[in-house]
């Protein structure tokens, strides 16, 4: 039997505002865009990453009660989830690419933990980790 992980969720207000970012600023592709009523079940995929998606969900009913749902909301525009990881070949390079695209970093590349790391946001506050490692 095979088992792996295809898709990891990531909460977001507007999801063809998300949509707009990953594709057109970070370069993914859409791989899944299917609407059922009012919930829209939309993945992306990297291209360096044809296997793995990232499902770009509101944080809504039925999966969440309307409470937890508005609390999700909150929790993600103060940047409270954990970020997610972003790997590149060079920091500097893709974070200068990534800027002339208008992504907006909240901290410049910096030189630590054996790599080189530059942080941002996208429009729902989700916080990214862009980091360059060294062998």
């Amino acid at each position: 039997m095979t088992e792996s992980i295809g898709v990891v969720g990531l909460y977001v207000h507007d999801q063809d505002e998300a949509l707009d970012f990953y594709v057109r600023k970070l370069g993914f592709q859409v791989h899944k865009d299917v609407r059922n009523g009012n919930y829209r079940w939309l993945t992306v995929k990297h291209p360096s990453q044809p296997s793995f998606e990232l499902g770009l969900f509101v944080p809504q009913e039925p999966v969440l009660d309307t409470a937890t749902a508005r609390t999700m909301r909150e929790m993600v525009a103060k940047g409270a989830m954990p970020p997610l990881v972003l790997v590149v070949d060079d920091c500097r390079a893709a974070y200068a690419k990534l800027r002339t695209k208008g992504v907006e970093f909240i901290q410049e590349p910096i030189a630590r933990f054996g790599g080189v790391d530059a942080n941002f946001r996208d429009p729902s506050g989700n916080a990214w980790k862009m980091i360059e490692e060294r062998s």
